[in-house]
């Protein structure tokens, strides 16, 4: 599986995100990226399954655990999303003072820590189901779509003035 392919794809997906990412008037922001995620879930399910090439053994034994794990990220998502609606509150209101930027920042390192604690907490599961060169494809890949998803996330993120 070609790497340029999958990134192809999810560079696809993303763009077609912020058409759908948008606030509906009266919307939920929150809400908005829970239906982005849901439109976005399958095409990530493919992507790793596409790069994974698992054999129909180890098949039965990731996929419970793959989406165990992605219950558990969609819950870190959530909290990110909540922690950015707050920021943007802040900052498009203009009250960003150094105390809510400070405590904002800590929400975010909070959620960031979280994250490293899920994948370690994972890790040990898939390690269990498959071959250690897999373990850390499936890990790669993951990390490939977060970062790209991150990217596009910092680029809508204004600078705290």
């Amino acid at each position: 599986m070609k790497v340029a392919w999958i990134l192809a794809l999810v560079f696809g997906v993303l763009a077609a995100a912020p058409a759908h990412a948008q606030k509906p008037a009266g919307g939920d922001p929150v809400d908005s990226m829970r239906v982005l995620r849901e439109e976005l879930k399958g095409d990530k399910k493919k992507i790793v399954a596409a790069s994974m090439a698992l054999t129909e053994a180890e098949a039965k034994g990731f996929w419970p655990i793959y989406e165990d794990y992605q219950k558990a990220l969609h819950q870190i998502n959530d909290r990110l999303a909540t922690m950015l609606v707050s920021y943007a509150r802040e900052h498009n209101a203009a009250s960003l003072t150094d105390d809510k930027a400070a405590a904002l920042l800590d929400r975010y390192l909070r959620i960031e820590e979280d994250e490293i604690r899920l994948k370690r907490a994972f890790v040990p599961r898939l390690a269990k189901v498959l071959p250690g060169r897999k373990v850390a494809r499936y890990m790669q890949v993951e990390n490939k779509i977060r970062a790209i998803v991150k990217y596009e996330l910092a680029g809508e993120v204004p600078l705290a003035r």
